[in-house]
């Protein structure tokens, strides 16, 4: 029998989302794939597979879908009210979705990016050795209503009910950055000014970049009139024109003549990308040893997420054949009951 996840509502940022493609910004294609890539190696994780399978993204809101046979998920990265045939399912934990079975994912509590994850991954045809849709080039598109996406072969179908503890990053706070190559070219009074300030994400905002708003005056800086065009990459923070400044994220482009201020340790960017609109952020400079140790523990982090894996204690109140359950060994609800027992 086909695997396969039937779509039968989509929200309008569904996309199929992966790592993304290394090694096409010669090219003019920047790495694109998931937003929240931390969310990916959670997904990963709950399930016990690779965090290279793909899985659905969604941008604010989720949809309805129907497993069209038995499936594993797991639910990570910005949190969303969601049901399995209108009982009530946990988020950053893994489930069972039996054939037939429906699952409705409303709009997002926190943060902006939430991800569904199927045990054995999408398995939609790779495009330049990705799954994932990278919208700003136009490789790839959304997920829309009617879509019967293809699920691979699930080594591990039948290990459910795990739960995650995940690190809180979806209401912004202080964002670590290091220079830029032309961090230089702002003075050190405007650089000064850039750190002591309160932004607050835009409520515009794509996969390319997350714009920030403040009260104070635009950032300047003559020498970076004359900036040509070179290589960005995410977590750069571009100063546009009007002294704007815009954080890049996965699908930015390749290249810009905006001078940049700093850029965001990667180990950090998810907090930006899952700053929702209105929230607060801050930028701290650090030096490149604290860098990199931050980096350090942060791949530690990653690495060690599958032994801080819990079972899920589900809630008595969501659990609608509660008297099905083995509450005692060799006794159940159902007969405590039926013999009159309390």
């Amino acid at each position: 029998m086909t695997r396969t996840l039937i779509v039968h509502r989509a929200g309008p940022g569904l996309s199929i989302q992966d790592t993304g493609r290394p090694g096409y910004l010669g090219f003019g294609l920047s790495r694109g794939g998931a937003a929240d890539r931390l969310a990916l190696a959670e997904g990963a994780a709950l399930l016990g597979q690779d965090e290279s399978h793909a899985a659905l993204e969604m941008a604010g809101m989720g949809g309805e879908f129907e497993a069209g046979c038995d499936l594993r998920i797991a639910l990570t990265g910005a949190p969303m009210r969601v049901s399995i045939d209108g009982a009530r399912a946990a988020w950053n934990a893994s489930h069972s979705l039996p054939a037939g079975a429906r699952l409705s994912i409303g709009g997002v509590e926190a943060g902006c990016f939430g991800y569904l994850h199927l045990g054995g991954g999408i398995e939609t045809p790779l495009l330049l050795g990705a799954r994932a849709a990278h919208l700003s080039s136009g490789l790839g598109q959304t997920v829309a209503a009617g879509a019967r996406l293809p699920v691979g072969t699930d080594p591990k179908a039948g290990e459910t009910g795990l739960t995650l503890a995940v690190e809180p990053r979806f209401e912004g706070g202080v964002i670590r950055v290091v220079p830029s190559l032309q961090t230089d070219l702002f003075d050190p009074a405007e650089r000064d000014r850039f750190m002591a300030t309160t932004f607050h994400r835009d409520a515009r905002g794509s996969r390319m970049g997350v714009r920030l708003n403040s009260k104070v005056p635009g950032f300047h800086s003559e020498a970076g009139l004359s900036v040509l065009s070179e290589v960005v990459v995410p977590g750069d923070i571009q100063i546009t024109g009007d002294g704007t400044p815009f954080v890049l994220l996965g699908e930015c482009q390749t290249t810009g003549g905006y001078p940049r201020i700093a850029s965001v340790l990667p180990c950090d960017l998810p907090r930006v990308v899952q700053a929702p609109p209105g929230a607060a952020l801050t930028f701290r400079l650090v030096e490149l040893d604290e860098a990199v140790a931050a980096e350090r523990r942060a791949d530690e982090h990653r690495r060690g997420l599958r032994a801080n894996l819990r079972p899920l204690v589900r809630d008595l109140h969501d659990i609608r054949d509660l008297l099905s359950y083995q509450l005692i060994s060799g006794v159940t609800a159902g007969d405590d009951i039926e013999r009159g027992r309390t």
